[in-house]
């Protein structure tokens, strides 16, 4: 197994908006090569939102990517497909109160929970959804004690509710993050990808947001006659934002081409940023984490099936930061990374581009 992944340097790069800053990481680490024969190969990516993550609740923010891959990683070691993989990564990230989805959902203007969420399977290309989803006890987010503060001060009153969303809508989205996600390929190239959110804070009931709907919360696709590459997105940030541009089917049509870091990027700019469903917007907020992977040989002339797994893997964002987490299974540890705009980059107007390779050689028989 060969990892090169690292920040190296950054350099800002022109774009057709002049209002668009977008930051390329070259990623380059010397290389280091592992033989762990018998072991089962695969590799997982996550997020915990693409938003704004303090300095403060940084190590916290880690630690449940670092779980979330963890839970994903012993699944694929195990066997299992990549879709168990995924779920078994988003169910951790749900049980986390620093993470809005799940426990540490946002609370609605009626001060109740309502989930979004989704998972799509690239081999059959099915793809499962619930939207609006309530039922949840107050047991269920009581850990966190500032939304729990925040429903018990709601009105009943809907206009008292509007002007008080009106009055708190900038702090509130200063300190939200949004959506919860992880993409995945197991041993045989399989792709998966999930997604799960509790909503902006203060929504209206039974709204619903990008996780809940087809191309824009995720999308996971395998390789095929006109995809040389399998492809798996998951997406954070304004669901309205993320729904108009249907962003996670523009990044994975994006990734056949063959420069994946410059596909994503340009995606971000022209199809995100710059998208004329989004004109009349200030700010253009979302982030997004891509996996695309294909089996090449080691010894081209080799007639010799091909048994080594490249998998490229990015996060970019237009968020202040976003936080991140991957591991491949025959990784001792997960790494964890929370990636931030440059300073003077202006959230909405700018994009953070950051990832990594990954090559995973099949275990010999």
């Amino acid at each position: 197994m060969i990892m090169e992944k690292g920040i190296s340097s950054v350099e800002v790069l022109p774009s057709k908006s002049s209002q668009v800053t977008a930051v390329k990481v070259v990623v380059k680490e010397p290389e280091t090569k592992q033989t762990q024969r018998g072991k089962r190969v695969g590799f997982v990516l996550v997020h915990a939102g693409a938003g704004y993550h303090s300095e403060s609740k940084a190590k916290e923010y880690k630690h449940v990517c670092k779980r979330a891959c963890q839970k994903a990683i012993e699944k694929l070691q195990a066997g299992a497909l990549a879709t168990d993989a995924v779920t078994a990564a988003l169910i951790e990230l749900e049980d986390s109160p620093f993470t809005n989805a799940g426990l540490g959902s946002n609370l609605n203007l009626l001060g109740e929970i309502e989930c979004d969420a989704s998972i799509m399977d690239g081999k059959s290309l099915n793809f499962g959804a619930v939207g609006a989803l309530s039922g949840f006890s107050l047991a269920a987010f009581k850990r966190n004690k500032r939304k729990l503060e925040l429903a018990e001060k709601v009105e009943t009153d809907l206009i008292q509710l509007k002007k008080r969303r009106q009055s708190n809508e900038k702090v509130i989205d200063s300190g939200t993050l949004d959506t919860v996600g992880a993409v995945v390929v197991d041993q045989e190239g399989n792709v998966a990808a999930a997604v799960s959110s509790g909503g902006l804070a203060l929504k209206h009931p039974g709204r619903v947001g990008q996780a809940a709907l087809y191309g824009c919360g995720c999308w996971a696709e395998n390789t095929g006659a006109h995809s040389p590459y399998s492809t798996a997105v998951s997406t954070s940030g304004c669901g309205e934002h993320l729904v108009r541009t249907i962003l996670a089917r523009e990044c994975s049509c994006a990734l056949q081409t063959e420069d994946a870091h410059q596909a994503l990027l340009e995606t971000m700019q022209n199809k995100f940023i710059g998208s004329p469903f989004l004109a009349n917007e200030d700010g253009v907020l979302g982030g997004v984490i891509v996996l695309r992977s294909c089996r090449y040989s080691s010894e081209p002339e080799s007639s010799q099936e091909k048994r080594t797994l490249l998998v490229e893997f990015l996060w970019s964002h237009t968020t202040e930061s976003m936080c991140v987490g991957y591991m491949s299974a025959q990784d001792g540890k997960a790494k964890t990374h929370i990636s931030r705009l440059p300073p003077g980059a202006v959230a909405g107007q700018s994009v953070a581009i950051e990832g990594g390779v990954c090559r995973l050689e099949s275990p010999e028989s």
